[in-house]
């Protein structure tokens, strides 16, 4: 990966560069020039980066949750699977994708190619897909679903690590609210388009239809697969949409808000260093327990429509009552995300969806009549709110080096997405249509995300106080905390100094 180059500010701005300017640069601000330049920069990035990884999310999810629409499309009747069979077809997915992880995305990092990395995968992904139409037994879907599971590990937590190449820590939340609507969306219609599938194309060409559901967005997905590669970005320093003083901005407004520069040590030996660094963090562990937690607790959305069936309509009534909760949270989390990066807090947006979802957990286990019951759908998919405030609360309480980064998102993710390898079997037929015993985990999940949310506040409000601590100018640091200065003075093109008081001012947000 290219290292951020950024040039001396003096050296660039020359004569026109006034003294104020100077000193407000030295002390990590952008000037009121830089300012309308990073304005340009991000629109350009919103503009092109956004639609299109939420687009390959949204397809993200529709491939892996085809499997729940097409049960209700007989693929359990034409496979013969029988027992646990499903949820073991179900699961396994999962079990490759979490090995894939950490391995994919320190190689992305390394590689420095997103749009080929990622691009490579999604067509990947895409034709696995559509080639699972043609199983016809319970170790074929499971194939499958493992090499499905194989192929779509890099796209998730190495988009989360992309991102956050582009953004700030004050811009993430809302972002990565926007990112993760793509799988809420495909929620939503993925399911409205399985419906239209199961009326119109069962039994068109001698095939069922969930076969051509596998086959139509597999399709679908190579397609988009090859746009990424061609289109995407891969770094601020190496668009070539950018001017040169747009990429200098692009990478110094990073800088300045992760107080140091956003670069590794060339060689394979910095991305293993950024592994044990992220492997000694404590908060690595905390937001991986916490991301496990919300991600078991969303278990429900693998099993949304056999649930929506319980409320006693037909297959293609039941797929289209699964699109209006989806529908509602995707705006809720917009204004959730972006008020949380408004006010800049992780904390309190983090804790407070966990009663809600745990009202709808109960009301859905307690009642039998309609209103309550689809009411409680809306009240459960409050879990999804947390999901993009625990991702921007990822990337700013562990910020730099990106090695570092890309390792701390590959294993929160692949820990976190360990819970749909055994969640799946709490969802047994046996329970009847209330599944008071997969619900209730979910209420003990909830607490247990609600718990590792204020030891993370606890945690890092200790770590605050020490970085207050340091912007004593008369505490004396450490040799490795001298070396980290040095790197950035280097980059910045100034003194320690200077890199010091660059750091003034700088917080873990809470």
């Amino acid at each position: 990966m290219a290292a951020i180059n950024v040039l001396h500010d003096a050296e660039v701005l020359g004569d026109k560069v006034s003294a104020s300017h100077e000193e407000r640069m030295h002390w990590g601000e952008l000037t009121e020039e830089e300012q309308a330049i990073e304005k340009k920069v991000r629109l350009k990035v919103d503009l092109l980066i956004m639609p299109m990884v939420i687009l390959v999310y949204l397809m993200n999810y529709i491939d892996r949750n085809n499997y729940a629409a097409a049960r209700l499309q007989g693929l359990e009747e034409d496979l013969a699977l029988t027992g646990d069979q499903y949820q073991v077809g179900l699961s396994i997915l999962f079990v490759a994708y979490v090995l894939m992880q950490v391995p994919s995305n320190l190689l992305l990092n390394y590689s420095g190619r997103p749009s080929l990395y990622l691009g490579f995968f999604v067509v990947a992904w895409g034709l696995v897909s559509a080639l699972t139409s043609q199983v016809t037994n319970y170790g074929q879907i499971v194939a499958c679903r493992f090499l499905l599971g194989l192929v779509e590990a890099p796209f998730f937590a190495g988009v989360l690590f992309y991102l956050s190449k582009w953004y700030t820590k004050a811009e993430l939340s809302l972002r990565m609210a926007i990112f993760y609507s793509g799988s809420l969306i495909s929620g939503a219609f993925g399911n409205l388009i399985a419906a239209g599938i199961l009326s119109g194309l069962a039994g068109a060409r001698g095939m069922a239809a969930w076969q051509w559901l596998y086959i139509i967005e597999g399709s679908i997905t190579v397609f988009i697969g090859l746009v990424i590669c061609v289109v995407l970005p891969d770094f601020p320093d190496t668009w070539k949409a950018l001017s040169p003083e747009m990429k200098r901005v692009a990478n110094r407004r990073l800088a300045i808000d992760a107080a140091e520069a956003d670069v590794d040590e060339a060689g394979v030996s910095s991305q293993i260093h950024g592994m044990k660094l992220a492997f000694l963090d404590p908060k690595t562990y905390i937001l991986a327990i916490a991301y496990h937690a919300i991600t078991g607790a969303a278990g429900f959305q693998n099993f949304f429509p056999t649930l929506t069936q319980t409320l006693g309509y037909s297959r293609i009534i039941s797929l289209l009552l699964v699109a209006p909760p989806y529908i509602f949270i995707v705006f809720w989390s917009f204004a959730h995300s972006y008020l949380s990066d408004k006010v800049g807090n992780r904390f309190w947006f983090f804790v407070y969806p966990v009663p809600v979802t745990i009202v709808g957990f109960v009301i859905f286990m307690t009642t039998d009549s309609f209103g309550p019951r689809y009411f409680s759908f809306f009240l459960m998919n409050f879990v999804f709110a947390m999901n993009g405030t625990c991702y921007a609360w990822i990337s700013n309480a562990i910020p730099r080096p990106p090695a570092k980064r890309a390792a701390a998102l590959a294993f929160i993710n692949s820990v976190g997405n360990a819970a749909s390898i055994w969640t799946p079997f709490t969802y047994y037929t046996g329970q009847g249509k209330h599944y008071p015993v997969a619900l209730g985990i979910c209420i003990g999940l909830q607490a247990l995300a609600a718990l590792m949310g204020i030891t993370l506040r606890l945690y890092l409000t200790r770590q605050n106080k020490r970085l207050a601590r340091l912007e004593d100018e008369n505490v004396q640091l450490s040799q490795r905390e001298l070396a980290k200065l040095q790197k950035t003075a280097d980059i910045e093109g100034t003194d320690i100094a200077a890199a010091r008081r660059m750091q003034k001012g700088y917080r873990f947000m809470i």
